[in-house]
């Protein structure tokens, strides 16, 4: 059966999560009609469902991501500091242990927003499906494409009850997440297999939800106790992110050899014993559980470059963890997500809906935001046993020692803190650690000599009780 609603003035999204979201949100300025295809049912309230299983771990959106999100929706957040979440400057709310030591508190030069996955996504999906253009095919699933190498017209989709429908777009765009399918899709439209990549750091994730103490349970800093990936042997790192309604979000992560269980009565240990310090096994001696212990494995960084094909149909977009998937502990994809679905948007305003090329010139555009997320990905994971047959490369190291001299000076220069925080915010390319002032800084190191400990305020350690 055919959809039988104007196909050239439809769009459909593949993927109801974040990215979906977000892509549906541009194309509902140019639509007639859009039509977002997922398995779940979207709840309306923050609440957890079967097809997001990684909203029991910890998230944050950096500035780079917040600033293409209140593009796309003006406003949004307010509405999420309304709902809960909170807004984090970095690095002055950062208390963070760096493989070459404690960065200090400088003052504001970007931020992050802070909440539980499910309030995030209930608060953008209320925005974006407000619009009574965008609609949602719940249960339901992409099963092909329809549509020839040289163009996409539309998606053949499955519904709960086992029919088969096909409905009818002049765009498509793929935001399936780590399982999408649009490589052998597009195989089968008769286009070549895509280079793909990937590189598996072997880290696990453990994540349980706690209440704060009563007094640490508004204004308290995150932690985050980081890996060193060149110090040999297995990493172990820590987050704990204060989220909506006094509550911490704690994520352990370890590489091959030093995973993480499911075990509750392991999670405090490992935090306390397993990391580089103590500081997060130590908050969490003196707050209350309030989850059990969640594990994923799914962490492997996987990128497909669809933008270097030769050729690319017409109508047809791959967005997201589709498209590039990176080890969550950097905190990127978010971020990421929203400024491709932003270029999603502006190349279509710039260039007009279903002109010939666009699809084209959007994958090659997002590929930009990718790239710089992916780049600071693998230029870590590189150096975790198992990351890749034969281990780093020359080029690997070179760029691995100046960025450790960077880390190193950083933590005693606010001047190049703020430029890696440039990279790390995705607000500007790491092109802007190679100018000379950048260069000539990293040659003379700190300013300051080095943190003997964590830098909380002693208003901070009466709250969370960690006076003895």
């Amino acid at each position: 059966m055919t959809d039988p609603s104007h196909p050239a003035r439809t769009a459909v999204v593949l993927g109801g999560s974040h990215t979906g979201m977000l892509a549906a949100r541009a194309l509902a300025e140019f639509a007639e009609r859009v039509v977002v295809v997922e398995r779940d049912a979207l709840p309306e309230r923050p609440e957890p469902r079967k097809g997001l299983p990684q909203a029991r771990h910890a998230h944050m959106l950096w500035s780079g991501g917040v600033r293409a999100l209140e593009e796309l929706l003006p406003g949004i957040t307010a509405a999420l500091r309304e709902a809960g979440a909170r807004r984090a400057p970095v690095t002055t709310d950062m208390v963070a242990l760096s493989p070459r030591g404690w960065f200090r508190r400088w003052e504001e030069s970007h931020h992050v927003i802070l909440a539980g996955r499910d309030l995030l996504d209930a608060t953008v999906r209320a925005r974006v499906l407000a619009d009574p253009r965008v609609e949602v095919l719940a249960g339901a699933e992409a099963s092909g494409l329809e549509g020839t190498a040289s163009a996409v017209t539309g998606v053949r989709v499955r519904t709960a009850d086992g029919s088969e429908r096909v409905v009818g777009a002049g765009m498509v765009v793929d935001a399936t997440g780590r399982g999408s399918r649009a490589a052998r899709w597009l195989t089968s439209l008769g286009l070549p297999e895509v280079e793909r990549r990937e590189m598996d750091a072997g880290l696990a994730y453990a994540s349980r939800l706690y209440l704060a103490p009563e007094h640490a349970r508004s204004g308290f800093p995150v932690v985050n106790v980081q890996l060193d990936p060149r110090a040999g042997g297995p990493g172990r790192s820590g987050f704990l992110l204060p989220i909506e309604d006094g509550r911490w979000m704690v994520t352990l992560a370890g590489t091959r050899g030093a995973e993480p269980t499911s075990s509750a009565e392991e999670f405090v240990p490992f935090a306390r014993d397993g990391l580089r310090h103590p500081l997060i096994g130590r908050l969490l001696e003196r707050a209350e559980p309030l989850s059990e212990v969640s594990v994923t494995r799914a962490t492997a960084n996987r990128r497909h470059f669809y933008e270097r094909m030769r050729a690319w149909p017409d109508n047809f977009a791959v967005l997201g963890d589709a498209l590039a998937a990176f080890n969550p502990v950097y905190g990127h994809g978010l971020a990421v997500s929203a400024q491709s679905a932003l270029l999603l948007r502006d190349l279509t305003r710039r260039h007009g809906w279903g002109a010939a090329g666009l699809s084209r010139r959007v994958q090659k555009a997002v590929a930009r935001p990718v790239g710089a997320a992916w780049d600071l990905a693998i230029g870590q994971d590189v150096f975790y046993p198992g990351a890749v047959d034969g281990g780093p490369g020359l080029r690997d190291r070179l760029v691995a020692a100046y960025v450790n001299r960077l880390m190193h000076t950083a933590t005693g220069n606010g001047r190049i803190a703020r430029r890696v925080t440039d990279v790390t915010s995705l607000e500007r390319g790491a092109a802007v650690l190679l100018s000379p002032a950048v260069l000539v800084g990293a040659a003379a190191g700190p300013l300051l000599p080095p943190l003997a400990g964590p830098p909380l305020t002693g208003d901070e350690i009466k709250r969370a009780g960690l006076e003895d």
